[in-house]
C-alpha cells in the first residue's frame, strides 16, 4: 500500500519542477518514489552490504545540489539511477566513502573560477535554505565536519582531521553520520519556514572582508574588539596556543615580511564560522609562507571564541 501511495500523485516532471522552484518535499518525493530503483543500481555494483545504502544517500544528496542540471524532467529517474552508478564507481576506484559529485565538482568550479559562496554552490535553485537549515540540525561535531568537506577546499580527511582536532577515523564517522542524517530530512520532505543562510553568510563575509583590512591597513587590534571575545583562544598551525592579543602582531610580522592576505571563502552557520585564505608570499620569497589558512572560529554569546587555524594540504 505505502508503494502504491507513494507512485500515485504528480508527475515526475512536475515535481522536478517544483524541486527546482525550492520545494524540499518535492525532492523527497521523487527520491522516495524511485528509491527502489536507486538501491537496486548500487546492489548490482556494489552487492549486499551497508555500501549499498551510503551509496543511495551520497547519490541523494548530489540530487539535491543537481536537481536543476536534470534535462528531462520526465526521465528524471533514470538520471537519478545514473548518479547511483557513478557514485558506486568512484567507490570502487577509491574505496574512501568520498561523496562524488559534491566536494570533487566543488573544488574543479573553484579552481576555475574562484571559490563560490556556500549559496553560490546551491543557487541555481532554491533549495539552499533548506540545506543550511539541516546542517543546524546536526550535532556540533557533524555540522562542522559536513561544513568543511561540502564548502571549503579543506576536504581531505587529514585537513579535517587536524582543524577538527581528532582522528581521521573519527572524521570518517562522523561524515557518515552527517550525510545519512541529511539524506534521511529529504525523504522525510521537510517543509518549515527556513533561516535566510545568504544573509548570514553575507554578515560574515563582510567581518572576514573588513577584518582583512584592518590588518592590511595596520588597524587589526581595534576591529577585534566587536565581534571577537577578549579571551578568545586561538589554536595555531604549530600547536601553539595564545588569546586574541597575539593575533594583530603575528599578522603585521607576515605584512612586514611582504605577505599578503587574500580572502577567498566564508561558511557560516550559527555557531561555526569558516574563513578561507590565500596567503601570497612576496615575489622575492616566493616559499616564505604556505599557500593558504583555514579559520575556524566557534561562536559563543554571538562573538567569536575560540579560532583553529590550519594549513591546508597543497592540491
Amino acid at each position: 500500500m505505502t508503494d502504491l501511495l507513494v507512485d500515485a500523485g504528480p508527475r515526475d516532471s512536475e515535481l522536478v519542477h517544483a524541486a527546482c522552484a525550492g520545494d524540499p518535499g518535492a525532492l523527497g518525493l521523487l527520491l522516495a518514489r524511485h528509491r527502489a530503483g536507486m538501491y537496486a543500481v548500487a546492489l548490482a555494483v556494489l552487492g549486499h552490504g551497508p555500501d549499498a545504502e551510503d551509496a543511495v544517500q551520497e547519490a541523494a544528496l548530489v540530487a539535491l545540489r543537481r536537481i536543476g542540471d536534470v534535462r528531462d524532467p520526465d526521465a528524471v529517474g533514470p538520471w537519478l539511477r545514473t548518479v547511483v552508478r557513478n557514485v558506486c564507481r568512484a567507490r570502487l576506484r577509491t574505496r574512501s566513502d568520498l561523496l562524488v559529485a559534491d566536494p570533487a565538482t566543488v573544488v574543479a568550479e573553484r579552481r576555475q573560477d574562484g571559490p563560490p559562496d556556500p549559496a553560490e554552490v546551491l543557487e541555481r535553485h532554491a533549495l539552499r535554505d533548506w540545506v543550511w537549515t539541516a546542517l543546524e540540525d546536526l550535532s556540533p561535531p557533524l555540522r562542522l565536519v559536513a561544513m568543511l568537506r561540502y564548502f571549503t577546499s579543506a576536504t581531505s580527511y587529514e585537513d579535517i582531521a587536524a582543524l577538527c582536532d581528532t582522528p581521521v577515523g573519527t572524521v570518517r564517522s562522523r561524515l557518515s553520520q552527517a550525510r545519512k542524517k541529511l539524506a534521511e530530512a529529504l525523504l522525510a520532505q521537510a517543509e518549515g519556514t527556513y533561516d535566510d543562510a545568504a544573509a548570514l553568510t553575507a554578515l560574515h563575509r563582510g567581518i572576514a572582508e573588513t577584518t582583512m583590512a584592518s590588518a592590511h591597513e595596520g588597524r587589526l587590534a581595534s576591529a577585534l574588539s566587536e565581534w571577537w571575545s577578549p579571551l578568545t583562544d586561538i589554536s595555531w598551525p604549530t600547536g601553539k596556543r595564545t588569546g586574541i592579543d597575539y593575533l594583530p602582531g603575528s599578522m603585521d610580522r607576515d605584512l612586514s615580511d611582504g605577505v599578503r592576505h587574500e580572502l577567498l571563502n566564508v561558511v557560516a552557520s550559527r555557531d561555526v564560522v569558516i574563513w578561507e585564505a590565500a596567503l601570497i608570499s612576496p615575489p622575492e620569497d616566493p616559499f616564505h609562507c604556505p599557500p593558504g589558512v583555514v579559520w575556524v572560529h566557534f561562536m559563543e554569546k554571538g562573538r567569536f571564541g575560540r579560532i583553529r587555524l590550519h594549513h591546508p594540504r597543497g592540491r
